[in-house]
C-alpha cells in the first residue's frame, strides 16, 4: 500500500514538508526580507511563548471557550504535567512553536481571556471595599439606609434595619474607652450588601429591551 505523499516543496533541490521546522524556518526568514528583523522575529516568538504558558493559568471553562487546536491542547496538558526543569523548557519551547502557527484572530481571543480573568480578582476587591463602605455609613448615617433602598429596592428593608439596628447596640463598649465591638450582625450587614452589589451587576449585564 502506497504512502499518501507529504505536501511541500522543493528549495534548491531539496524537499521541504508543510509545517517542518524548515518550513517555518524558511517562512520566516521571508517575512524577514520583506522587511521584519530578525530582534523583532525573536520578540514576537518569545511572546507567543510566553502567551502560551500563560495559557496554563486559565480556568478550565474559559481554556474550553477557546477551542485551541488538539495538538497545542495536548502540549499544553503534558506542560502541566512535567516538573523537570529541562523536559519542561523544551515543551514550552514547542508550545511556542505552535503558538507561531495560530490564527491572529486566536491569538488575539486567549490575550482577551488572560486579560478578562486577570481583571476579576481586581474586580472583586472594588466590590468588597464598596460593601465595607456601605456598611459603615449605614451604621453612621441615618440618611443612608434611604440612600441604600432607593438604589437597591430589591433588599429585604426589614431586615437590614434590624441588623443596622442591632449591629449599633453591639459596638457599643461597655466600659468608656474601650474599642468597639462588632458581632454577628455586623457580618450579616457585610453579606446583605455584598450580596445585593453582586445581584445587582449581574442584572445591569442582562439584555433588556430591544437589547435582548
Amino acid at each position: 500500500m502506497s504512502r499518501k505523499p507529504k505536501k511541500g516543496y522543493f528549495v534548491r533541490g531539496q524537499f521541504v514538508a508543510e509545517g517542518s521546522e524548515l518550513d517555518l524556518q524558511l517562512k520566516a526568514e521571508s517575512k524577514g526580507a520583506e522587511g521584519t528583523s530578525r530582534t523583532d522575529q525573536k520578540r514576537e516568538s518569545e511572546a507567543l511563548q510566553a502567551l502560551g504558558e500563560a495559557l496554563l493559568e486559565l480556568r478550565a471553562d474559559r481554556l474550553e471557550r477557546l477551542a485551541l487546536p488538539d495538538k497545542l491542547a495536548e502540549a499544553l496538558a503534558e506542560l502541566r504535567r512535567i516538573t523537570d526543569f529541562e523536559g519542561r523548557r523544551r515543551q514550552l519551547q514547542f508550545v511556542g512553536k505552535l503558538m507561531r502557527r495560530l490564527e491572529d484572530e486566536t491569538v488575539a481571543q486567549i490575550r482577551q481571556a488572560l486579560d478578562e480573568q486577570r481583571a476579576g480578582p481586581a474586580h472583586e476587591v472594588a466590590l468588597l471595599h464598596e460593601a465595607e463602605q456601605w456598611r459603615t455609613a449605614l451604621l453612621d448615617d441615618e440618611a443612608a439606609l434611604g440612600r441604600w433602598l432607593e438604589r437597591f429596592p430589591a433588599t429585604d428593608a426589614q431586615q437590614l434595619r434590624a441588623l443596622v439596628r442591632q449591629a449599633r447596640k453591639d459596638r457599643a463598649p461597655e466600659k468608656p474607652g474601650q474599642a468597639p465591638r462588632h458581632g454577628r450582625a455586623y457580618r450579616e450587614i457585610f453579606q446583605l450588601l455584598r450580596t445585593q452589589l453582586n445581584q445587582h451587576e449581574d442584572e445591569d449585564e442582562q439584555p433588556h429591551g430591544d437589547d435582548a
